[in-house]
């Protein structure tokens, strides 16, 4: 049950962050937002750390696990978060989202073949109802209204909204951009729970707060060093103000998010905490209309597809045989539902 919990407010915190991302993206760059976001998860889980009484527990901390935790950071941290946010720079949170979630499906099929958790009939339908969900969600044709971004060269990638009284124009997502990134983000972000969960199996869950003080520390380490190339440090000066205030705001819920997600994966297994992340395709669509109704795409498609998603994350976490108690299941259905991969 406790790993439940922190796995829903880990769905509702990380949903809160895409949301804010996607407000600082509108005008901002990725690399931008990094650079806030990163070192902001260090200073959270460090004041978690010292407020928890963690810190004195570092030094055993086992350096295996401090590895993989390091190995998460620039997976997860760096890699999957760029491509995150530039998938929604490039089509917005509510198309893109979907797809970033298949990162569910890439994590159950590493937690069989890598952790050895058995797999079932259900989720395995699960799964593809997961699928089916981000393929109806991409069928939404376009018609959201939105305030039109403008490029402008002379901001490093930045981009300004138009002058007041420029008439709205149609949200034009890309989508074929905005599906490779979020695919890449999808691999990067399915991939790393296996290595939390390697990392911080048995270790209860105030261990994910060490743990993803060292995952954060390895990716800021990695953005101090690329800030050295001149291209990249001109793209982080020329933040504009209007920004930053997204950007801090996503750093911290992000930071919050990570920090419940490996609580839970500390006292669950990814079989039960990965599919109930899907809940935050629900919270994304709520956030996404409170806060960027202008520039994101709505509509039937969309609603139907993160349903339908959230149903098959459902039959991925029930247990098989709550399913078999509740329900009078002939003997063959049954035989098929109880085998397991």
């Amino acid at each position: 049950m406790l790993g439940a919990i922190l796995a829903i407010l880990s769905a509702l915190t990380f949903a809160l962050n895409n949301a804010a991302a996607r407000r600082g993206v509108l005008t901002g760059t990725p690399g931008q937002a990094m650079a806030i976001t990163i070192p902001i998860g260090v200073a959270g889980f460090l004041l978690a750390a010292v407020a928890t009484g963690q810190m004195g527990r570092l030094a055993q901390f086992p350096p295996t696990a401090a590895a993989w935790m390091a190995a998460v950071g620039v997976t997860h941290f760096l890699l999957g978060r760029y491509c995150n946010y530039r998938a929604n720079q490039e089509a917005g949170s509510n198309l893109t989202a979907p797809v970033v979630q298949l990162q569910v499906i890439v994590a159950l099929v590493l937690a069989v073949i890598i952790l050895r958790e058995p797999c079932t009939v259900l989720q395995m339908i699960g799964g593809l109802l997961m699928l089916a969900g981000t393929l109806i969600t991409q069928r939404q044709p376009t018609g959201s209204r939105a305030t039109p971004v403008l490029l402008d060269a002379s901001l490093n990638g930045n981009r300004s909204l138009p002058p007041y009284g420029v008439a709205a124009a149609v949200f034009a997502p890309r989508h074929v951009a905005g599906y490779v990134f979020a695919s890449l983000a999808a691999l990067a972000y399915g991939s790393t729970p296996i290595m939390a969960r390697s990392a911080l199996e048995h270790t209860g869950p105030t261990s994910g707060i060490l743990g993803g003080l060292i995952a954060y520390a390895a990716a800021t380490a990695v953005v101090a060093m690329a800030l050295l190339w001149p291209p990249l440090r001109q793209n982080v000066i020329a933040l504009k103000r209007e920004n930053v205030l997204w950007f801090v705001n996503s750093g911290v819920f992000v930071a919050l998010a990570q920090g419940l997600f490996y609580a839970a994966v500390a006292v669950a297994p990814i079989m039960l905490v990965a599919p109930l992340l899907q809940l935050s395709l629900v919270f994304r669509l709520t956030f996404s209309k409170w806060l960027n109704p202008d520039h994101e795409v709505f509509g039937p498609l969309v609603t139907a597809g993160a349903i339908i998603s959230i149903a098959g994350a459902c039959l991925v976490s029930i247990d098989t045989s709550v399913i078999l108690d509740a329900l009078t299941v002939p003997e063959f259905a049954a035989r098929v539902l109880r085998w397991r991969i």
